[in-house]
């Protein structure tokens, strides 16, 4: 019961409702009238939004490509997919026996388009098989109802004499849309097979996957491994004849009892090694903070690619030993999954020339890779920074000129060597205090320490006192 119209009407029926006179949309008032004792359950909207965002993910068993059909439907492009469960009818008989299992009473259609499907299977017995092309036979006995344009529209063909489909199609289409509108028109033919209307996915398909069906649930752990392990080694052999390659990777398991549990694994390059594969999966699973429960068993396994990148062949060494920057990946990859990706993080490039604005910390397998600033345009800046900049006392031998002598800390430093000065304006884009222009420098002291220290502000061209700050230091 839920209100509807501003009044209180029926929602939803089970069959012995239904055999009572009791459909939804009917008043409260009413239903209790003619069945005073009925048992009456408040509507839940969030509680019957997920269940019906479960079935879905659960439906993904059957096909990646399907979508939601309001308010308690599903469609479910099976074209593709079909052969894997021995043929259409075979498929169909696996889902309603599945959701039997679960408790629920599923009501389907096959046929060419999804309008047609919609059409049959809310308004013809269950189990209905169109052959290709034949919807507009099957579908010629529908009332107009089926056509779904609105109580009134309805009514209206009714009372012109027009009560079932094939009533409709005896009929010129433009005195009709004159008459009752475009939609309706367009229904007529989507309903027909005439035309269709793109499906479109709740989830975008993947590029590739590789999934493995069971005909008894395995829920042990050495059964699930091997499971995976055949099916990394699948991938992966798929991925290599298209030299291709994944970033991201999705698994999928399938509980018996219909709960779909997925979780992502992230690489920093283009990956179609099974046992990085395999090794990185293991690392994930083991760092689940909600651990894999098979519960009575895992009916089906998936791992999905949901965009592929283009990888190249990799040449290794004379020894067979790995580059640097490869080995250093596949640590980076390891450590996400071990600790999350937002724990391991790397820094990319920014449009700023200010140092503590140059560079943003992000999570190092959230993105690819962007190229820095060629380093041989613009002068050395050291990795360590201080944040903030600290300030510092010194002594040039003129106004302008580079810093002889500076004391930082307490401690005092004599300038042997200097470079500089790197001038880097303000950002007068920018609402900022920070106004004044900045001279770098690269200083050496008699001892050996590299420091990257900077004026701040202009003598007699600036306003404000002009102060020097330390930046950062070199290795």
């Amino acid at each position: 019961m839920g209100r509807r119209e501003n009044a209180l009407r029926l929602v939803a029926a089970d069959p012995q409702a239904r055999a009572l006179g009791l459909l939804p949309g009917l008043a409260f008032a009413d239903a209790r009238a003619r069945v005073p004792h009925m048992r009456v359950e408040n509507e839940d909207e969030a509680a019957d939004r997920a269940l019906m965002e479960n079935l879905l993910s659960w439906c993904d068993r059957y096909t990646p490509v399907l979508a939601e059909d309001p308010p308690d439907g599903a469609l479910l492009e099976i074209s593709g997919s079909a052969h894997l469960f021995g043929g259409e009818k075979a498929l169909r008989d696996d889902l309603v026996a599945r959701l039997a299992r679960m408790g629920f009473t599923a009501h389907t259609a096959i046929a060419g388009t999804t309008r047609a499907a919609r059409a049959l299977g809310r308004f013809r017995p269950s189990g209905t098989i169109v052959p290709c092309g034949a919807e507009r036979d099957h579908v010629a006995n529908l009332p107009v109802e089926a056509l779904e344009a609105g109580e009134r529209i309805a009514v209206a063909l009714r009372r012109a004499g027009l009560k079932t489909i094939a009533d409709l199609t005896t009929r010129p289409r433009k005195p009709l849309a004159a008459r009752f509108g475009e939609e309706l028109t367009l229904g007529l033919a989507q309903t027909l097979g005439e035309i269709d209307r793109p499906l479109i996915p709740r989830r975008p398909p993947p590029d590739f996957s590789a999934q493995c069906r069971f005909a008894d649930p395995v829920g042990l752990a050495g059964d699930i491994d091997l499971a995976l392990s055949g099916l990394a080694r699948e991938l992966c052999e798929t991925l290599g004849r298209e030299d291709r390659g994944g970033r991201a990777f999705e698994v999928s398991f399938f509980r018996a009892d219909g709960a779909v549990r997925r979780i992502e694994v992230l690489s920093g390059q283009p990956l179609r090694d099974p046992k990085i594969l395999m090794r990185l999966i293991a690392m994930r699973l083991d760092a689940l903070s909600d651990p894999l429960d098979p519960g009575f068993g895992f009916d089906m396994i998936r791992i999905a690619v949901p965009d592929a990148d283009a990888a190249a062949a990799i040449q290794p060494g004379l020894e067979g030993e790995k580059g640097g920057e490869r080995s250093v990946i596949e640590l980076v990859d390891r450590l996400a999954a071990r600790f999350g990706t937002e724990t391991v993080k790397r820094f990319v490039a920014r449009g700023s020339h200010l140092p503590e604005r140059a560079a943003l910390a992000v999570p190092s397998l959230a993105a690819k890779p962007s190229p820095w600033p060629d380093s041989k345009t613009r002068p050395p800046r050291p990795l360590f920074l201080l944040s903030p900049a600290e300030a510092i006392e010194v002594v040039a031998e003129i106004p302008d000129g580079p810093p002889r002598r500076f004391r930082w800390r307490g401690g005092l430093y004599n300038t042997a060597h200097v470079e500089g000065p790197e001038r880097i304006a303000p950002e007068w884009w920018r609402a900022r205090r920070d106004t004044a222009t900045r001279d770098y420098f690269r200083v050496e002291d008699e001892e050996g320490h590299r420091f990257w220290l900077f004026r701040y502000g202009l003598y007699d061209r600036e306003a404000g006192p002009v102060r020097w700050f330390m930046q950062g230091l070199f290795p």
